[in-house]
């Protein structure tokens, strides 16, 4: 089967763009290693389907929902490890932080680590997510506000 050279360059051009901003959204709701996983089925199934969903309006909070379901199926329930901080290490954060984002529910801590460590906006993460920017918000508000109680920090 021959590929048409301007329908390889689209998809390339896309994945270049798409793939980073996905992983940060599978990883920051499943954590490093299932996220990376459901990140790289979510781009063969771009692949695969790339004349359909080439014409979707927001291909990549469509393809989010494929990694959401890779991750939820095909993947063993893991527990959610965001990073690790070696004990000889100082770490560059909150030691306790790891900890206390993985206690926030899955949408707190997909929209704190998309905004706040990701730098995306209202409008990106309620995009991706299919949801208003109000419900970003509030995930948002209440996530901060959990991570200041488990961290015992005042605003």
């Amino acid at each position: 089967m021959i590929l048409q050279t301007d329908v390889v360059d689209d998809f390339n051009e896309f994945a270049r763009t798409a793939e980073p901003r996905l992983r940060q959204a599978l990883c920051s709701r499943y954590g490093v290693e299932t996220g990376r996983e459901a990140t790289a089925e979510a781009m063969a199934v771009a692949w695969e389907h790339w004349s359909r969903i080439r014409t979707h309006d927001n291909p990549v909070g469509y393809l989010f929902g494929v990694g959401r379901n890779k991750a939820r199926g095909s993947f063993r329930r893991r527990r959610v490890v965001l990073w690790s901080t070696p004990d000889d290490v100082v770490p560059w954060v909150e030691p306790g932080l790891p900890k206390a984002l993985a206690l926030l529910s899955p949408n707190q801590r997909t929209v704190v680590l998309l905004i706040y460590c990701f730098e995306w906006t209202y409008a990106e993460v309620a995009t991706l997510l299919g949801t208003s920017k109000t419900t970003i918000q509030n995930h948002a508000e209440r996530g901060m506000a959990r991570l200041r109680r488990e961290l015992r920090v005042n605003q």
